[in-house]
């Protein structure tokens, strides 16, 4: 099946990860964070000074199911040394500790794989009792840094093969959608040749066209709308990878492989590391730096620069893209021709070029200015919206307005953002609009629900 799909644009930016896995070194400790993009592991399940083996469970998120935060590495756990993480000390490689039989779903969340998981239409992680209507799995990953699916693949579609049978068991009759990149490739016939005959699996490609990958964009294209007849489940060749493991193999989920990248990079890699892996040891080839460089915890367009005070890789980080923070303003910046900057709308010079990895910087490049009504975000935008028009409406406090033009379908791609001559911060004004509907609807329903 070839997907129908429109706008998006591809982001060039220097410093592309390599296609191998590097293994990272030892380190004595580590330093796993209790907060990630989605969990917070609140409810301690360890003492200060415990000794722990790998895969131990550490604190677990209430409010996600018991997702649990699991000990990668043996050693002696300190509690409060560090705030706002568990510090493992004498952190040593040893066997780790293997979940017992059970229900599958029940060992997916005990062994740290569920959150791979997540819910298409919201991000969220799903509930494990929850039924899909089905099942999305992407290999591509399109946005600017994260860990691409051709280098976890290499070598290893057997393994994802077993993972994609995992997967099924855990259903009924739903569907599950294999999307893969609508071009020649030797591991696109490789994956085409080891999953034939599955006839529960349907192969779907797309462009390679950033967010084409976004699973709510994949989900409603594939029919599978919002709010009618439950979730539709989620998930990246690591997350396949990660259900093969825990079900598989029996072990839990304690390592991420993270994609290194940008332009402050010396060696953009994929790199394999344990949950709490100093990010110091990271960023050790920061050009310039890391004092002079903005760590971004995921893509250039949607990630979160990582805060001064964490100190180790968190639970569901997939790649840490590095910008040079300009130290001095670029003089009369307006100026200048633009040979080495991209431009959407080709008023560059630079459009004379041939297609080229711009070498970006964290900085909006001049001052914001209003909105000038061109229509390249309304171009790029794949959910069909009018970002200006939505953006307008947000200027002016009319959130009624902006929830007619559908600011809820926002995939918070960050595209349209990324092409405004203005540099309108759209992608942040959107998602803030769609927190405060989430906010607005939920408190009218408890409204009604009260008693009179």
């Amino acid at each position: 099946m070839r997907l129908r799909l429109r706008g998006g644009t591809n982001v060039r930016l220097a410093g592309r990860p390599a296609g191998g896995i590097d293994v990272a070194g030892d380190a004595a400790s580590l330093y796993l964070p209790l907060a990630s993009r989605r969990l917070r592991f609140s409810d301690l399940r360890i003492r200060d000074g415990q000794a722990v083996r790998p895969g131990e469970v550490l604190a677990v998120d209430p409010s996600h199911f018991g997702v649990p935060l699991l000990a990668p590495r043996g050693g002696a756990v300190r509690v409060g040394a560090v705030e706002g993480h568990v510090l493992i000390e004498n952190a040593a490689r040893a066997e780790a500790v293997q979940a017992p039989e059970g229900e599958k779903r029940e060992r997916l969340v005990r062994l740290g794989a569920w959150p791979f998981i997540e819910d298409a239409h919201t991000g969220g992680v799903p509930d494990p009792a929850s039924e899909p209507r089905a099942v999305v799995v992407s290999t591509l990953r399109l946005e600017p840094f994260g860990a691409r699916g051709d280098a976890l693949l290499a070598g290893r579609l057997e393994v994802l093969e077993r993972g994609l049978e995992h997967l099924q068991s855990l259903l009924e009759y739903q569907p599950t959608y294999l999307v893969v990149p609508e071009a020649e490739s030797a591991l696109a016939e490789e994956i085409h040749e080891t999953l034939r005959g599955h006839a529960w699996l349907e192969v779907v490609t797309v462009p390679l066209t950033y967010p084409f990958d976004h699973p709510a964009l994949l989900a409603r294209r594939l029919g599978l709308m919002a709010g009618a007849g439950g979730p539709v489940w989620a998930l990246r060749v690591e997350g396949v990878l990660a259900v093969e493991r825990a079900l598989g193999a029996g072990l839990p989920v304690t390592e991420r492989v993270v994609a290194l990248g940008g332009p402050a990079i010396a060696s953009p890699r994929h790199v394999e590391a344990p949950v709490g892996y100093p990010l110091e040891a990271f960023l050790a080839d920061v050009t310039g730096g890391s004092e002079a460089a903005r760590v971004v915890n995921g893509g250039a367009l949607t990630g979160q620069t990582v805060p001064a005070s964490q100190r180790g890789l968190d639970a569901e980080c997939a790649g840490l893209t590095v910008l040079a923070e300009p130290r001095e303003r670029e003089l009369l910046g307006f100026t200048r021709p633009g040979w080495s900057r991209q431009s959407y709308s080709r008023c560059f010079v630079s459009a004379l070029r041939r297609s080229f990895d711009e070498p970006i910087e964290a900085s909006l490049r001049g001052e914001k200015r209003a909105c000038v009504a061109c229509g390249a975000c309304e171009t790029v935008c794949p959910a069909n919206l009018f970002p200006h028009l939505i953006h307008k409406a947000l200027y002016r406090q009319d959130l009624d307005e902006a929830e007619r033009l559908r600011v809820d379908l926002c995939l918070g791609c960050g595209l349209c953002a990324y092409v405004c001559p203005s540099k309108l911060e759209l992608h942040r004004e959107f998602v803030e609009a769609q927190e405060a509907l989430r906010a607005e609807h939920a408190a009218a329903a408890e409204a009604r629900e009260a008693p009179a």
